[in-house]
């Protein structure tokens, strides 16, 4: 059996890679080296988390009291008074595109038969962006009313998705009018703006944003805040700081086809795919802040339905705030110096009933100094609050008790693919669960000396996906990297909190926008 030793291993990198793989490869930002290590992986096949339990009420995830969400709010209204550095983060690189897969088969067809006419036509007029493509259709001679009246729908679609009209099927989802007010409407990144507005401003008035968006899309975004920032600015009496970056390239992945060799193109190029949102942790590891909120650009209601969320936002940042302050005074406690037996107890109670850590059944053997050295080393990290929303039927991830490989349990935010699907037990866990997670968190980045984490250092490296794609009719496999609020987070100090259902609101498909949530 052949070793892997240096020699071997540069000679498979060789056999492997063409002096063209190798330009491009350091064209995309990496190396020879890591791209082998990926395929490896593909070999190799990811490593399934094991699920101990879903998290509930009460074992997990925290419910508070009508006093406790009052005094949360308070903290974090006085500490954001104080001069604490929140800054929103809004993953908002996702394409419109795909919202619009039914409307894109019905443009294909050419026309709608008399059920879906009927439909298209009686919607049509409630969504946002209804009078804008009232207008674009007239600026060719043509009138709206009269195409729906004799029922030319892929004319009308054609004014939606495509540049001759709206283009909404190449624009980001930022672009897109979400919601109609008497005033006008409102895009997706408008309303961000407002509810940041609402409760991220400084005591300078400064509200601070960071939008990671896709390269293409990054000159529409930006020239749009040019027209419409200063507006809000003045409605709200703010001043936005908002900062925007892509998604680097060197966080792609190699494509390999299905017995795990590189993809190459009709060129015979390799082929490199998004490493998916965990790629975003070198964003949201590159911005400043100290009390970071991440939310998805699609998850935002209109103004009726603002004050919850904007009430559940400050609940969870005041909560971040009373742990941190238990934490940090912990932590200048452990850094002093040896602590006696009764100190470590009490963190051992703090770590397990306010935190979730649960000790290895070995930390009872360890020597004092080991011990306050174990809980140093597990206090001293980032911290995130989750808001965690009943689940009623939404796909994605959710909240749940994970063993890890060292005898310790944590709580993690899992995606399906991550569990043994093979196992009905992991199965039958996966189904208990009572929650779902909203990408609704706010993070604290710095610690206990105000010093910035390196986020890089808490990633669970093992915790990628692999899923199988197609590049123009051929089947590939494609491997994405640690989920920003899954893998890329697994060894933060992380807390669930039951948050109400109105909070979460997303727009996965363009029939969403017509749920009572996102109309006037």
């Amino acid at each position: 059996m052949l070793r892997l030793t240096e020699g071997n291993y540069a000679l498979r990198i060789n056999m492997m890679f063409t002096e063209a793989d190798a330009r491009q490869i350091e064209k995309e930002g990496l190396t020879r080296e890591r791209v082998l290590a990926q395929i490896d992986l593909f070999k190799r096949g990811v490593r399934p988390v094991k699920l101990d339990r879903p998290c509930t009420v009460n074992d997990g995830i925290v419910t508070l009291s009508e006093e406790e969400l009052t005094k949360m709010v308070a903290l974090y209204e006085e500490e954001l008074g104080m001069g604490r550095e929140v800054l929103k983060f809004v993953p908002a690189s996702g394409a419109a595109s795909r919202m619009f897969k039914d409307w894109y088969i019905y443009l294909e067809k050419g026309n709608l038969d008399a059920r879906q006419g009927g439909e298209f036509a009686g919607e049509l007029k409630r969504f946002a962006f209804y009078m804008d493509l009232r207008d674009a259709i007239l600026r060719d001679g043509e009138d709206l009313e009269n195409m729906l009246e004799v029922e030319r729908h892929a004319d009308i679609l054609a004014y939606i998705l495509t540049s001759k009209g709206l283009n909404y099927g190449n624009l980001p989802k930022a672009l897109l009018k979400f919601h109609a007010y008497p005033e006008g409407s409102r895009t997706a990144l408008e309303e961000h703006l407002v509810e940041a507005a609402l409760y991220t401003k400084d005591p300078c008035r400064i509200c601070r944003l960071h939008l990671t968006l896709s390269e293409e899309h990054q000159r529409d975004v930006a020239d749009y805040l040019c027209v419409i920032k200063s507006y809000y600015e003045k409605d709200y009496d703010v001043t936005f700081d908002i900062a925007l970056s892509t998604q680097k390239s060197s966080t792609n992945t190699i494509a390999v086809d299905l017995d795990n060799r590189p993809f190459r193109d009709q060129h015979g190029e390799l082929v490199f795919r998004p490493g998916g949102h965990g790629a975003l942790l070198d964003n949201l590891n590159s911005i400043g802040g100290d009390i970071v909120y991440l939310k998805n650009i699609d998850n935002i209601v209109s103004d009726r339905l603002k004050p919850v969320t904007v009430f559940y936002k400050k609940v969870i940042g005041g909560h971040l705030i009373a742990l941190q302050n238990e934490i940090f005074r912990y932590l200048r406690y452990l850094d002093k110096g040896e602590p006696d037996e009764e100190v470590i107890r009490e963190l051992r109670l703090f770590c397990e009933k306010r935190l979730h850590l649960v000790m290895p059944p070995w930390f009872e053997d360890l020597p004092l100094t080991e011990k306050g050295s174990f809980i140093f080393q597990r206090l001293n990290r980032p911290i995130r609050v989750c808001g965690m929303v009943r689940n009623q039927g939404e796909p994605g991830g959710g909240p749940f008790w994970i063993n890890g490989e060292d005898g310790t349990q944590s709580l993690q935010i899992i995606e399906e693919s991550q569990i043994d699907s093979g196992s009905a037990e992991q199965r039958a866990i996966w189904l208990r669960a009572t929650h779902f997670n909203p990408v609704d968190l706010v993070c604290g980045v710095r610690n206990y000396r105000s010093e910035k984490f390196d986020l890089r250092e808490f990633v669970d490296r093992e915790a990628y996906f692999i899923s199988q794609k197609s590049e123009k009719g051929r089947d590939l496999k494609a491997l994405e990297l640690p989920g920003l609020w899954n893998g890329s987070m697994a060894f933060w100090i992380t807390i669930f909190v039951e948050v109400p259902i109105e909070t979460f609101n997303p727009v996965k498909t363009i029939h969403d926008l017509l749920r009572p949530e996102h109309l006037a």
